[in-house]
Parts: C-alpha cells; sequence; structure tokens
C-alpha cells in the first residue's frame, strides 16, 4: 500500500484521484486546499489529515518523512490551479514523493529543464494524466493509422464544443496568467491526444484565439 498526499482538495478533479488512490488500494493520508469544501474526503479516506495553509501541509509532511516506520509520502496528486502545477512538483520531488500532476505540467515549456533537473537530484519521477491515450476509440484508431502506409498524409478536422457558465471567466481558468488560455487548459488533452495517434509536431499555427475560443 502506497501513501499519498493531494494538493488541491477542493478542485473538480480531485475526487477522481481520491477514487483512483481508494480503487488501487492505497492510502490517502494528508491533504492540502485553501478552500475547505472538501467534504468528499468523507466518502473515501475519512481520517485522511486536511490543511488549509501550505506552511503547515509543508511541516506535517516533513514530519512523515523524518518519523520511523515507513510513514513518508510515496506520491503527491496535484490536482492545483495550473500556474501552481510546476511549484507543487517541485515540492513534491523534494519531499521524497513521486509527482502526478494533471495537465498541463508547465505554462512555460523552458519551467520542464528544470523540472527534470530536481528528478535528478532527488530520484523522484514526475507523471502526468494521459487519460485519452487509454481510451477504447483513441486506440483503435491510433492502430488503424499505424497500420497504414507511412507515407500516408491524414487531414483531420477536429472540433471540441462545451458549455461553461459566467463563472468560467471569473474563475482562475478565464485568467490566461493562471490557466495558459483556453488552448493549454482544454486543448492539451487532444494535442497529447494527435501526438499519440498521429506522432511529432510538424507546424502549428493560430489563427484565433480569445478567451472563449481557439482555432488554427
Amino acid at each position: 500500500m502506497k501513501k499519498f498526499a493531494l494538493i488541491g482538495a477542493a478542485g473538480y478533479i480531485a475526487p477522481r484521484h481520491m477514487k483512483a488512490i481508494k480503487d488501487t488500494g492505497n492510502d490517502l493520508v494528508a491533504a492540502l486546499d485553501k478552500n475547505d469544501s472538501v467534504g468528499i474526503i468523507d466518502s473515501y479516506f475519512p481520517d485522511a489529515d486536511f490543511f488549509t495553509e501550505f506552511e503547515r501541509f509543508d511541516r506535517h509532511i516533513d514530519k512523515l518523512r523524518r518519523a520511523n516506520g515507513g510513514q513518508a509520502i510515496d506520491y503527491m496528486s496535484i490536482c492545483s490551479p495550473n500556474y501552481l502545477h510546476d511549484s507543487h512538483m517541485r515540492f513534491a520531488l523534494r519531499a521524497g514523493a513521486d509527482a502526478i500532476c494533471e495537465k498541463p505540467l508547465v505554462l512555460n515549456p523552458w519551467n520542464i529543464d528544470g523540472l527534470i533537473d530536481i528528478e535528478k537530484d532527488t530520484g523522484r519521477k514526475v507523471n502526468t494524466i494521459l487519460q485519452l491515450r487509454v481510451h477504447p476509440s483513441i486506440i483503435a484508431l491510433r492502430e488503424k493509422v499505424q497500420a497504414e502506409s507511412r507515407d500516408t498524409k491524414h487531414e483531420v478536422d477536429l472540433t471540441y464544443i462545451t458549455s461553461r457558465g459566467h463563472w468560467y471567466l471569473q474563475s482562475w481558468k478565464g485568467d490566461n496568467k493562471k490557466s495558459g488560455g483556453i488552448a493549454t487548459n482544454i486543448g492539451v488533452h487532444f494535442y497529447d491526444m494527435l501526438y499519440f495517434i498521429f506522432g511529432e509536431l510538424q507546424q502549428n499555427v493560430v489563427h484565433h484565439s480569445d478567451e472563449t475560443m481557439a482555432a488554427g
């Protein structure tokens, strides 16, 4: 049984992490969120310690790491806003845990280099969620593409439309500096899917981008 901590426990995606930890027979021992609407934890791990202040969470994680009896955190699930992912992954690695982080890992690609350095320094690893890669339809399409002639060029028109209420633009998701914009916050899943199916990027052209729509 592995010990997990979770950052961003009050967010939309956190319950999926809690369920996955539970379903795989592991234990969530500590969670952090500045918001305290986290009653969902009781459905999975009612004995988990909860913190609303990072400093106290940090102290608790360090205390577990130093304790005898194998109390250290093995994995830290990161479900915080996008702009905090980089910092929280660094914290996880330095705390002696492997990180499991939602996409996008970083908002600026050069920040990846710093994470690679910390991985080397600590011997710990950053992992991300690539959920579309395990979707049966995506796997089937990838196998079909791979079975075709390698000189085949595919033309794909991918359109994704989803509704969001007025809250969206008032939240961190509507702030490009915090989310990276709609193409980063939502589009990142589809970019990974296209890479997974068709291979490496050759060219990327954006011809429209605003707070609610992106196209290219």
